[in-house]
């Protein structure tokens, strides 16, 4: 069994984790043992954050990879997601980082200067916007460079989990089938329940980091605006778009009350955890939570359903580039490393089984189409009708700031009523725009 090392420190002591990670090069002067058969033996590190679903999604395409390439060995090295954030922006300046990097696509921009670039006999962009969504593989496409491909295409917009259980105890038809967002709302209310001046369980539980966000972009998308710049220098957020969203946002509360902001949020009674306790009817969060949910709470029975237009005609959204592969160019085996990235992320077989294991939505077109993700992910199917909508968020300089630290807090004052529509539509553009010149 493929050994791994999983390394549980806090953040301040990354640099002691990274000063203790081994180089991606062999030591000066020393060649490498040749394997089994005469060939040159390689050994590959590659890092990626602890979720043990992709994990055992990545052992099993290295164990296929392996079978093909006897000569090769591909060691998984796992950290938290905070701890993995601080270790490459520290390993990277050093270069101390892996061979293989499992990156967030929108992570990729940022660190393109540190990375090394696809040449173009592994894959032209040209050829990658054949087989791959738009969304997902324009993360990985920076400044007319290309460097790496993504396996998921990170989606939580156009579907919404339904709690079965739920909905048949309150008389409701069961799954859903909305036309329109007014429907979706209507159901939430009957859905909402409350034990005294207490909300028990949310009827629609939206208010989440990745939530408020992505249903902020989308709406000001289906609303026929823009917020980014037209020259791409910076975020605009005080439109007429924006404003209309938001304000539907918080009417959402004040006017149908199919939440409380103060109980259901990001941090208390996370739609990840309280809709697999019936405490959540309808949830906005994307199909990527299933595999966890499931390990834990097998008898949960649910569905994803279409989510209705917030407005226009059609379902466009803004996503998250996903999950990917890239490579150090302080590897001294770029060639090995690049070579299995191909495998992993663009045959059709390797695609779908590493989405189903780790309960991603494919990046990869054939394998969205492919039968088996439907057959082994059957709530996919609503997701995978909307792929062709999206567009990537887009360059920002720092993806996890503008989610949390800008975007989330303000758009929670809205909702808990500590800040109007207009104010907050103007921090959130005026910290984004900052984020340009630090």
């Amino acid at each position: 069994m493929r050994k791994y090392r999983y390394w549980l420190i806090l953040v301040v002591l990354s640099l002691l984790l990274v000063q203790c990670a081994p180089s991606a090069q062999a030591p000066a002067g020393e060649e490498a043992a040749p394997a089994a058969g005469g060939e040159e033996k390689i050994e590959l590190t590659m890092w990626t954050h602890q979720n043990p679903s992709f994990i055992a999604a990545n052992e099993a395409i290295i164990d296929r990879f392996e079978e093909l390439h006897p000569n090769v060995t591909i060691t998984i090295e796992s950290f938290p997601y905070d701890v993995f954030i601080q270790t490459l922006q520290t390993a990277m300046p050093a270069g101390t980082e892996a061979d293989i990097m499992e990156l967030f696509g929108s992570w990729v921009c940022r660190y393109s200067d540190r990375l090394a670039e696809m040449p173009d006999y592994v894959m032209t962009y040209s050829e990658a916007e054949e087989l791959f969504y738009k969304a997902p593989l324009d993360g990985y496409y920076c400044g007319g460079k290309l460097y790496g491909l993504p396996n998921e295409f990170n989606i939580e917009n156009g579907a919404v989990m339904v709690n079965k259980a739920l909905f048949e105890e309150a008389g409701l038809t069961y799954p859903p089938q909305w036309e329109t967002f007014e429907d979706l709302l209507e159901d939430a209310q009957v859905l909402t329940k409350t034990d005294g001046d207490m909300m028990s369980v949310s009827g629609f539980n939206f208010v989440t980091v990745d939530g408020l966000t992505f249903q902020l972009l989308a709406g000001i998308l289906q609303r026929g605006g823009e917020y980014w710049k037209p020259d791409g220098s910076g975020l605009v957020f005080t439109s007429p778009e924006a404003q209309a969203t938001l304000q539907d946002m918080k009417s959402w509360i004040t006017e149908w009350g199919v939440t409380d902001p103060f109980l259901f949020n990001g941090e208390s009674n996370w739609v990840g955890d309280s809709f697999f306790v019936n405490q959540s009817a309808i949830g906005f969060i994307g199909p990527w939570i299933v595999p966890e949910g499931r390990r834990q709470y097998e008898e949960i029975e649910f569905d994803y359903v279409p989510l209705p237009n917030y407005a226009g005609d059609e379902h466009l959204f803004a996503a998250d580039a996903g999950w990917g592969k890239v490579v150090s160019p302080n590897s001294a085996n770029q060639e090995m490393a690049w070579e299995f990235i191909k495998f992993a992320t663009s045959i059709q077989e390797n695609a779908v089984d590493w989405n189903i294991a780790s309960g991603t939505i494919p990046a990869l077109k054939s394998a969205a189409e492919d039968p088996a993700i439907l057959d082994q992910a059957p709530w996919f199917e609503a997701s995978l009708q909307v792929l062709d909508y999206g567009r990537y968020v887009g360059p920002l300089p720092d993806r996890d700031k503008f989610w949390v630290e800008i975007v989330y807090p303000h758009v929670m004052g809205v909702l808990q009523e500590s800040e109007t529509v207009e104010q907050a539509l103007e921090a959130i553009e005026a910290e984004s725009n900052a984020m340009f010149t630090q």
